[in-house]
């Protein structure tokens, strides 16, 4: 329990930069993001790099939840719940700009996507090359 608080924060902070580094880096790979980007009129390539940045930030921050409060069963599951219910406002204001595919791709693999990043951290690779989970 003691460690749930800092795994919250960091797992915040986390989702946070790696998305906005990420992001700074499509402006310089993808030819045409950084001039689509203020009035958000992405192609359908940009939408998909999107969506990988925002998957990629929430495997990372349900990583750092599972490193830092293994043993929390219920963290990861609040930090995702919550960061759904903080971007759910943002995609209703955002509806008419993206198509229906986009708002559901990014906001259904949200919770599922930071529990898997939680896992991923929890399992250990022993000798004999077998997944266990440290309560084993």
């Amino acid at each position: 329990m003691k460690r749930s608080v800092p795994a919250f924060v960091a797992a915040l902070v986390t989702w946070v930069l790696v998305a906005s580094l990420f992001n700074r880096a499509l402006r310089y790979v993808l030819e045409g993001y950084a001039l689509a980007e203020p009035a958000m009129t992405f192609t359908l390539g940009m939408m998909f790099a999107r969506l990988i940045v925002g998957a990629v930030s929430s495997l990372a921050a349900g990583a750092v939840i599972g490193w830092i409060a293994p043993n929390s069963r219920r963290t990861p599951w609040i930090f995702a719940v919550l960061l759904l219910a903080a971007f759910i406002p943002e995609h209703v204001r955002l509806w008419r700009l993206f198509p229906v595919w986009y708002h559901l791709t990014f906001l259904l693999t949200l919770v599922p996507l930071v529990i898997l990043g939680s896992l991923t951290t929890r399992m250990r690779l022993p000798k004999r090359g077998l997944l266990v989970s440290p309560e084993s």
